[in-house]
């Protein structure tokens, strides 16, 4: 009956969604859920619709934090941090808010996000578009403790020039170490122009040094540890690429990797949007995100967390991730297409495939695929 009734409040809402405006639709969610939270009793209504429930064989340990289960919520939907509260009911054991960025900018011109519904897809080319570190530094410290850890995910803003990337890296993290429980570097958005080329050559070693030093000078002045920090790369590099991508995040103290951002790749795709400039994510990205895991894995031995992202929508494809390599898996497009209901599928199937396996911990089943 629960599981009828999940599916048909979001049958119900989809249609309408959908005969809007992508980004309309967009804000109308991340609005409807922060006004939402702010309603006495919604937020236990929300936890009871949508909640998933605690069970000890999905709990991961890492970076200091007890998560409840290894599914969260990628960058991209909560931009500027204006849901997470309503967002912490809904299933989620951890969430990234932003990309944001030291000044507010106002990202590319319109339109510029599309549903690719034969191929489970979109395409965006938002380009960090948000309203500054020191608005969400003031809405998170207005919201206070939450149910669920929050990852600030961290850019640079469109002006400035890869020479003096890592003074943005460095504002942000001033203004909002107090306020996030671990950081991620984006340094793969194709939207920001040659923002990727940070992930390569002197350039990566450079700005994690700086990023690694602002932490710890934050850490020092608040009286603190430093807070975790962990770095979100492209699909779309080479092996060699990834070789050398991972070796400078290990060598430089970050806490971890998310694989994978979006895809400038278009292979396969069907929907006549296909040749729209911007990132794709969801179902083409699938595959690819699971293979970078599973080569960054065998690379690093298993001894760099690995967050998992890119195309999943379904307990299998986060179970893929995670015996490929993956310590916590990310959702996004498929919440889109699927609605709220899909967290306690997940859930409910990553506890029968560990059944399968014969594992009694999910923390087993990371990396399986490789012993």
């Amino acid at each position: 009956m629960e599981r009828m009734l999940n599916g048909l409040l979001y049958k119900m809402a989809k249609p309408f969604l959908f005969r809007m405006d992508p980004e309309k639709a967009h804000h109308l969610i991340v609005d409807g859920l922060g006004a939402a939270a702010r309603v006495p009793g919604m937020p236990a209504i929300l936890s009871a619709l949508w909640g998933t429930p605690y069970s000890q064989e999905l709990a991961v340990d890492l970076f200091g934090f007890h998560f409840n289960h290894p599914v969260g919520l990628a960058a991209g939907l909560d931009k500027n941090a204006r849901a997470v509260t309503g967002l912490s009911r809904i299933g989620l054991s951890f969430m990234e808010v932003g990309t944001i960025t030291p000044k507010a900018q106002p990202g590319n011109e319109l339109p510029r996000l599309f549903r690719l519904p034969e191929d489970e897809a979109l395409i965006n080319r938002m380009g960090f578009n948000n309203e500054g570190a020191e608005a969400m530094a003031e809405r998170l410290g207005k919201a206070g403790r939450h149910r669920i850890p929050i990852a600030v995910n961290i850019g640079k803003n469109k002006a400035t020039s890869n020479a003096e990337a890592a003074d943005d890296y460095r504002a942000c993290l001033q203004k909002l170490y107090p306020y996030g429980d671990f950081f991620v570097v984006n340094i793969s958005s194709p939207n920001t122009p040659d923002l990727r080329a940070l992930q390569h050559g002197d350039e990566l070693r450079t700005l994690l040094d700086a990023v690694k030093e602002e932490m710890s000078e934050q850490a020092d002045k608040h009286g603190d540890m430093p807070k975790p920090i962990l770095v979100k790369i492209a699909p779309d590099n080479t092996e060699e690429q990834l070789s050398y991508i991972a070796e400078v995040i290990s060598q430089s103290g970050m806490s971890g990797i998310i694989a994978t951002n979006t895809t400038i790749s278009r292979e396969g795709l069907k929907h006549p949007d296909a040749g729209q400039t911007g990132g794709l994510s969801g179902r083409p990205l699938t595959s690819r995100s699971t293979e970078v895991i599973r080569t960054l894995y065998a690379m690093t031995r298993g001894k760099l967390p690995i967050i998992g992202s890119g195309g999943i929508f379904s307990a299998d494809d986060a179970y893929d991730k995670i015996r490929a390599g993956a310590n916590l898996v990310e959702v996004y497009t498929a919440l889109i297409y699927r609605g709220p209901g899909l967290m306690k599928e997940i859930h409910r199937g990553l506890k029968s495939r560990l059944q399968q396996d014969g594992f009694t911990r999910i923390s087993q089943a990371v990396g399986a695929d490789h012993r």
